[in-house]
């Protein structure tokens, strides 16, 4: 993924509009078998796989499994803000990604967000996540509005590949250096990211908008 912007400026130049402030909340206890933060695999723009790593820690188990997921935010002028993220530069550390992926685990009632990008802790509640994440599409521009591909962990697992294509320059360097593993990859195909990020497809889990994600795993 690449920061489109990063100020409180958005992609079309028009500033964001001020937002109350985000709701407090505490930390959660972290099951077992995802590990913390500072075990996790992580590089710096490529979510997707980083995600992909704790679906790969939780498949051990297969009913665990059964209850996480990868879920892709994005649109189709892939111009997505999210607040919290640390990569952002402002007071609210706002940035406009083309796309990001958080992992969800949901055991009972519960919903917990597990994104290594965010400043908010590892993981954090579901509501607390929206709530400062993305808080609502009505502030934003029609093009800025938020969609999510929801993809159950097993099957992401069973059918992510990435070349990483999208993290080369033209020359082919690196926009950002590469995770130290080989390319995850099926036997079917070597890249398929652009299947998960595009939203006008829905062959791949479910594609909501973030009224619809939020019923989906929001208990109320």
């Amino acid at each position: 993924m690449s920061a489109v912007a990063n100020e409180r400026t958005g992609a079309n130049g028009n500033k964001s509009p001020s937002i109350v402030r985000p709701l407090s909340g505490t930390r959660v206890p972290l099951p077992a078998n995802i590990p913390p933060a500072a075990q996790c695999s992580y590089a710096a723009c490529y979510c997707e796989e980083n995600v992909y790593k704790l679906c790969e820690s939780v498949h051990k188990s297969t009913q665990e499994i059964e209850k996480c997921f990868a879920v892709f935010v994005s649109n189709a002028k892939r111009v997505v803000p999210l607040w919290r993220q640390k990569a952002g530069r402002d007071e609210e550390k706002l940035v406009i990604w083309d796309y990001h992926v958080v992992f969800i685990y949901k055991p009972d009632q519960r919903t917990l967000v597990y994104d290594l990008d965010s400043e908010l802790p590892f993981p954090t509640y579901f509501h607390k996540y929206v709530t400062e994440t993305f808080r609502t599409d009505a502030i934003l521009n029609q093009e800025y509005h938020r969609v999510f591909r929801v993809i159950p962990a097993a099957t992401f697992l069973n059918t992510f590949s990435s070349d990483r294509r999208h993290m080369r320059k033209s020359d082919g360097s690196w926009l950002k250096p590469p995770p130290p593993y080989p390319c995850i990859q099926t036997p079917a195909t070597q890249h398929n990211l652009d299947d998960f990020i595009n939203m006008e497809t829905s062959d791949l889990g479910e594609v909501l908008s973030l009224t619809e994600f939020v019923k989906k795993f929001h208990n109320t």
